[in-house]
């Protein structure tokens, strides 16, 4: 790409995106692993709750008399407040590796979209109509030829299939419900894109064969009748 258009800085977008193609593979299977040191972690504190939890039971006496049923009405307001809490700590801790996974898939697929995004930018001035039309004062330079603006436009149709592969990988290393909403959300919009770069080539394609011209028929051979269905061969007369 680089060879072929040496000024457009199409290709360190396209090297940008290898990079993160490359980065993001390695990411998506991380998230697609076990977090067992955060698994562990919260194991600790839920059992470190469960036996607090034991502890203040075991502490808390109950009375018959009188004059101790506000102090045990205290021990279970306590004990159910410590419920509470150890029971919201562990939703907290269950939930928190998916939490944490589904941040960073969602980080990594927004740079994702942003690479989509430059590489339509890119793509958005190579208009196939300027080759079919009289340019004017107003107009932009068309430095293209119809063929380099085909090339350059299948090289944009391609770094969007990459992305859209890079997306499916997210997709396929989680079961997230957001991020394969997200994953699919960037495929539909890599298709829409190639979509509309496909119509861009269509277009150039038929602006090279109007410059090429139609081909010229080739010539039919004459028909040859065979030797029997021609008749005798005329005879020469003798010049005196």
């Amino acid at each position: 790409m680089s060879e072929r258009f040496p000024d457009a800085s199409l290709a360190s977008v396209c090297a940008e995106l290898t990079l993160i193609a490359r980065e993001n593979d390695g990411r998506a299977q991380m998230l697609a692993r076990p977090n067992y040191l955060l698994r562990l972690l919260s194991l600790v504190i839920i059992v470190c709750g469960i036996a607090l939890i034991g502890f203040v039971s075991a502490k808390l006496e109950v009375k018959s008399a009188a004059e101790s049923i506000y102090s045990t009405l205290q021990g279970i307001d306590s004990g159910l407040n410590i419920v509470l809490i150890v029971g919201g700590t562990v939703i907290f801790l269950a939930t928190l590796e998916a939490r944490w996974k589904r941040q960073q898939a969602l980080g990594d697929l927004d740079e994702l979209r942003s690479i989509i995004h430059v590489i339509d930018m890119h793509q958005l001035t190579k208009d196939p109509a300027g080759l079919l039309s009289v340019p004017t004062a107003s107009s932009p330079a068309r430095r293209l030829s119809a063929s380099d603006l085909v090339r350059y436009l299948d090289y944009c149709s391609e770094m969007l299939s990459l992305a859209a592969k890079v997306a499916a990988v997210y997709a396929q290393s989680t079961k997230d419900p957001q991020v394969v909403s997200a994953a699919s959300d960037l495929q539909q919009l890599t298709a829409n894109l190639a979509a509309k770069i496909w119509q861009k080539i269509m277009i150039a394609q038929s602006a090279v064969s109007d410059v090429a011209g139609p081909r010229p028929a080739a010539q039919k051979a004459p028909d040859i009748a065979p030797a029997s269905s021609r008749g005798p061969a005329p005879t020469e007369k003798a010049v005196p």
